[in-house]
């Protein structure tokens, strides 16, 4: 995707969870346990200061969030979050160097990206817990989506932090799964002692299980944010228990 469609998206997932955070927002966020709306609310403005930062100092803050955060209302602080966000990202090019946690992408660009598909996900948890229905996600940001989810979290987390991924990975006998986005996009990924490893493209021969379906319902079923209809349009198929490890290898690079 080009920069400039991240920031549209950015720009239309950003007004439309400002919109439905408003609407009830005591309500319990069952995607992200133990949450109220006001809980993500504030917590997707502190995310948006917390990159400004990084970018305007040149490296992520060390201490975040800043205590004098806990005075300010959930709403009033998105609002000053992402307005900060979008001044550094129009004072800047998608090239210029700004601090990130993953290594091969030490630029602006990484978290264009990153805010972009944040605030997709936050957007549809403010949905669903407010009882509002979920808007669509483009079929290009949701393949940019998995792409990210399966490559820059999954997979480089299980490089760089392997001991998180010790007690899921080490006695796996070595799997392959196939993940498919419509006619879109496909990522075979092999998993093993220590490796995750993500390749473009359905590739040759079996795989010991086989996630599909609309780029959309892809995405929301890999971050678990399917809701109460389920994985609706989601097909599963092969071992159960091979894709188990997958979700839980997700669930531990996400946290």
């Amino acid at each position: 995707m080009e920069f400039t469609r991240f920031l549209d998206c950015l720009a239309t997932d950003h007004d439309r969870l400002r919109d439905v955070v408003e609407t009830d927002p005591d309500a319990p966020v069952p995607t992200c346990p133990g949450w109220t709306v006001a809980d993500l609310t504030r917590h997707v403005g502190e995310v948006y200061l917390h990159k400004a930062a990084a970018m305007g100092d040149g490296a992520e803050p060390e201490f975040w969030p800043p205590e004098e955060f806990a005075d300010e209302a959930p709403t009033k602080l998105l609002d000053r979050g992402y307005a900060a966000l979008r001044a550094e990202f129009a004072a800047r090019a998608p090239e210029d160097p700004a601090g990130t946690w993953y290594g091969p992408d030490q630029s602006v660009g990484f978290w264009i990206r990153r805010m972009a598909q944040e605030t997709v996900v936050h957007r549809i948890d403010a949905e669903l817990a407010t009882g509002r229905p979920v808007d669509a996600v483009p079929d290009d940001l949701a393949v940019d989506g998995v792409d990210e989810l399966l490559k820059v979290f999954a997979g480089y987390s299980v490089a760089e932090w392997g001991d998180y991924f010790t007690e899921i990975l080490d006695g796996s006998p070595g799997r392959t799964f196939l993940v498919r986005a419509g006619d879109h996009a496909a990522w075979r990924v092999r998993t093993g002692p220590g490796e995750f490893t993500v390749t473009d493209g359905a590739g040759d021969g079996t795989a010991d299980a086989t996630l599909s379906g609309p780029p959309e319902s892809v995405l929301r079923s890999l971050w678990n944010r399917a809701g109460a209809d389920g994985d609706r349009g989601v097909t599963v198929e092969g071992d159960l228990g091979a894709l188990a490890e997958l979700r839980r290898c997700i669930v531990v690079a996400t946290q």
